[in-house]
């Protein structure tokens, strides 16, 4: 489509717009991490594909697009967790690149294996930000991989791609104290930190108390969140300084539950659903 990157060495894609200058990767970095630093929460319903994407991009009120590794993984038939190939996973992030006009940030999981040349070939894409998750390794390791992703960002002349540190403190807390569970993701979101990740990522079962907890220690617009069900709502984790809410593989869910429903109907002899749009 008209506006989508050309590849070009170094792993920097600029894009042609016939109505202004060509925008390098570089430069989409840059805007997503505006979008961070602004005050206003930054809400990013993931996709997992070329059509998913263009949907999300353009419906009122997207400002970057996110994709999401349990959905491509699922799209292809495989189990969550780095089941399917990096190079599968790299060729779907990069159509979802292709299909929009947005900064576009990338579920990478945990590296496959080697964080930093995964990162190296998703900025050769053009993707301009990534979540990598920390599997609860040791606090030390965890943050030299932050480390080594930010210096091949850089290398790769992206210095302000937006790394979504990840640590599954909640996620992995099992029936562990929760007053140990959150003291464990502030250590490691503030390792995450200081090894140059611009943002941390806990996504898990967040009360009130705890985002402000999180919010305090990491600094204004350094948390993201994939809330769950009883979380503050999206106005309110605002109002607290959260930085962004991406909603993992949810948006697919939705869709797919859409899919199930018209099956259904079509058993009972319905037809198309009312209010189906014309989307392309």
């Amino acid at each position: 489509m008209a506006g989508s990157p050309t590849r070009v060495p170094g792993g920097l894609s600029p894009v042609v717009d016939i109505l202004g200058p060509m925008t390098s990767t570089a430069d989409r970095a840059t805007q997503l991490l505006a979008m961070h630093t602004d005050p206003t929460l930054l809400t990013l319903v993931n996709v997992w594909d070329a059509a998913s994407a263009r949907v999300v991009a353009q419906s009122e009120g997207t400002r970057a697009i996110a994709t999401a590794s349990h959905a491509i993984a699922a799209m292809y038939g495989y189990d969550d967790g780095e089941q399917i190939p990096r190079d599968l996973m790299l060729e779907a992030v990069g159509r979802v690149v292709d299909a929009v006009d947005l900064p576009v940030t990338a579920d990478l999981e945990a590296g496959y294996g080697d964080a930093a040349e995964t990162v190296r070939r998703a900025i050769g894409l053009g993707v301009v930000g990534c979540n990598i998750e920390d599997q609860l390794k040791p606090v030390g390791e965890a943050a030299a991989v932050v480390e080594s992703v930010m210096l091949a960002a850089t290398d790769e002349g992206v210095p302000d791609f937006v790394l979504n540190a990840r640590t599954d403190a909640f996620l992995l807390a099992a029936d562990r104290d929760p007053h140990a569970v959150l003291a464990d993701a502030i250590e490691r979101g503030t390792a995450f930190l200081d090894a140059g990740a611009p943002v941390v990522f806990v996504p898990g079962r967040l009360g009130e108390e705890q985002v402000v907890a999180l919010v305090e220690a990491f600094g204004q617009q350094r948390l993201t969140m994939l809330p769950a069900p009883g979380s503050p709502s999206l106005t309110r984790l605002e109002e607290l300084g959260v930085a962004r809410c991406s909603f993992g593989p949810f948006p697919q869910r939705w869709a797919l539950t859409a899919l199930q429903q018209m099956v259904e109907g079509v058993a009972r002899g319905e037809g198309i659903p009312e209010g189906t749009r014309m989307l392309t």
